[in-house]
């Protein structure tokens, strides 16, 4: 029976691919198969130590371990799941890229010890304005995916500055300089916490946030984003 009312919903209001924009099967949900078979992978988590993202945060704090799903370029239809992620009010997109991904990551043990995920916080005026966090929404996808809890009032964003699309590295660096703020030590110290973003490029946010988290006591800090964007 769910499956000819899904069919039927299909024939009433067809569902189509975030990335290619073409006609999804009744099995596929948000993105086309062909589009997750042909994602640029990083494949960072078969070398989680050392791979060109986790040198961006060498010097700043302390990794373990840092990785991302895909290579993102603004320009291509895979960056579609991103945009309509950010910009459409299509919350759901996240949870789903979150748990797919996590799938994929899995099967690499990126998640084996991992406490916590804490996503990327927004201050309250942009998340009442976008309606939700995306990095939350992905990073409850991977809590679904791999049973780890996420956190979300262990650290906040105390305010928001520009947009940093358009910003050199430098610009974007003072940009979010001092904007996060630690406010819950006891949910994060002596764990091993997982900071999720959508996507990093010069990773001057999560170097903000995560310089935050280390004031923490004992806690060790790992790295996870949907997309990677290559200089």
């Amino acid at each position: 029976m769910g499956s000819f009312w899904t069919r039927l919903f299909d024939l009433i209001a067809p569902r189509f691919c975030v990335a290619c924009d073409n006609r999804l099967a009744e099995s596929e949900q948000h993105v086309c198969l062909n589009c997750l078979l042909d994602l640029p992978r990083t494949h960072y988590a078969d070398q989680p130590y050392d791979n060109p993202m986790a040198q961006l945060f060498w010097g700043h704090f302390r990794v373990e371990k840092a990785a991302a799903w895909f290579f993102y370029q603004p320009s291509s239809p895979h960056s579609g799941m991103i945009h309509q992620l950010k910009y459409h009010r299509q919350r759901e997109i996240g949870h789903f890229i979150g748990r797919v991904a996590a799938e994929e990551m899995s099967r690499r043990h990126f998640f084996d010890d991992i406490d916590l995920l804490i996503p990327i916080p927004l201050t309250k005026r942009r998340q009442r304005s976008r309606g939700y966090n995306q990095s939350l929404e992905i990073a409850r996808g991977i809590s679904e995916t791999t049973g780890i809890p996420v956190c979300e009032k262990a650290v906040r964003r105390t305010r928001f500055e520009q947009s940093q699309t358009h910003k050199t590295a430098k610009e974007r660096r003072e940009n979010v300089s001092g904007v996060f703020e630690l406010v819950d030590n006891e949910a994060v110290s002596g764990r091993h916490v997982l900071v999720i973003d959508d996507v990093i490029t010069t990773g001057s946010t999560m170097i903000s946030c995560c310089r935050e988290l280390q004031k923490a006591t004992d806690v060790k800090i790992s790295i996870f984003s949907i997309g990677f964007t290559r200089s």
